[in-house]
């Protein structure tokens, strides 16, 4: 049996359309091929893994209904024991898919790197991305729950740590420094991580 980790990665939302225009006449084109640390994870991980990070449908203009329909089509390909991570935006989109949704398998972690926790001030509440009050499916369901966040974050505020604290106590916080919106080419804590959940 393959051991798999799935990341969901980041992305953008927009309050409307005309918004959305607007940042992809501002937007430059980048040829380089973006993921840092999600990108490098299989690698890193070694011989025995399997890293899957699939395109999430129109990512810099993201809506939850979408990115959950593509989402569920990976099921079929899953094994009995997954790692599920986010990074970002595709952290409160797991967060929102497993306080709802009763995940097929087996979850031994799910790891949400620098993710924003929505509120009514929150551009994400447009896109889908709204939690409910009640996380505790999340809890019951996510195995080993882990929340990664840097304090000099400037894409999510240290605060949506800070509230994921408090609504989810029994999860694991680490605060990371330095570590801006986790944009580095490496990640080496939840290398070590995913290794230990592996190894028992």
């Amino acid at each position: 049996m393959k051991k798999q980790v799935i990341i969901i990665h980041g992305g953008g939302v927009f309050v409307n359309y005309k918004e959305y225009i607007a940042f992809l006449k501002k937007q430059e084109i980048n040829f380089k091929k973006n993921g840092g640390w999600k990108r490098s994870l299989g690698d890193k991980l070694g011989k025995g893994f399997e890293v899957i990070m699939p395109a999430m449908p129109n990512y810099s203009n993201a809506k939850y209904i979408e990115w959950k329909i593509w989402f569920e089509k990976l099921f079929p390909f899953l094994e009995k024991k997954v790692v599920l991570v986010g990074h970002s935006l595709g952290g409160i989109f797991l967060a929102r898919y497993l306080s709802e949704n009763k995940f097929p398998k087996k979850i031994l972690a799910t790891i949400l790197v620098a993710a924003p926790y929505d509120d009514k001030k929150s551009i994400a509440r447009s896109a889908g991305f709204v939690l409910k009050k009640d996380l505790s499916k999340i809890q019951d369901q996510s195995g080993k729950l882990i929340f990664y966040h840097s304090r000099n974050d400037n894409s999510v505020p240290f605060s949506c740590f800070k509230k994921y604290e408090k609504f989810l106590p029994e999860a694991s916080f680490k605060e990371l420094k330095g570590r801006g919106h986790f944009r580095q080419n490496n990640f080496p804590e939840i290398v070590r991580e995913i290794k230990k959940l592996f190894s028992h």
